[in-house]
């Protein structure tokens, strides 16, 4: 028992280590870890101990130090028409200026659900979740358009949702 502490102890403290790029380092345990929660959710912890080779409690502090670091998030993914919001839209954004700025702003909006910054056509990708039209004319026409730095939006509204998963596993 003590050496298992002490296994998992100096593990924990080699999974804590930066990369080069700044991201948290991740052994093959916490990607182990990353991936039967990738599969279900709500797994025991002692599930995914026996599964990885580490006991409850580590995997337990293992979890908590994912999920503290950023590296992870567990949240229950629901179908945005079951739950009351009949309209999501992709709204890509020219901007002239700090994109940064306005993709903090963007990320700062309750309707929006994820923002990237990228190359190409626009400068930044928005998804944004609304109860129906009216409401996405509001976020897109009185909210984001007015945002600073905003040059143009183009709007593409999702018809029907065929593939919604985060089971890319891990690296």
């Amino acid at each position: 028992m003590h050496s298992e502490v002490v296994a998992s102890r100096s593990a924990d403290q080699r999974d804590s280590r930066e990369s080069r790029n700044g991201n948290p380092h991740l052994d093959a345990v916490s990607l182990a870890i990353i991936e039967q929660l990738q599969q279900d959710g709500r797994r025991p912890y002692a599930a995914i101990g026996k599964a990885v080779g580490l006991s409850e409690a580590a995997v337990r502090q293992r979890v908590q130090k994912l999920l503290d670091q950023g590296v992870m998030q567990i949240v229950a993914v629901t179908d945005p028409l079951t739950v009351g919001f009949r309209r999501q839209a992709m709204v890509g954004v020219n901007a002239e200026g700090d994109v940064e700025a306005i993709a903090d702003a963007l990320s700062d909006m309750s309707e929006v659900e994820y923002v990237v910054m990228t190359a190409g056509s626009f400068d930044i990708l928005a998804e944004i979740v609304c109860e129906d039209d009216d409401h996405l004319l509001d976020v897109i026409n009185k909210r984001i358009r007015a945002l600073p730095g905003v040059r143009s939006t183009e709007s593409f509204v999702y018809l029907k949702l065929k593939k919604q998963t985060y089971m890319w596993g891990t690296r």
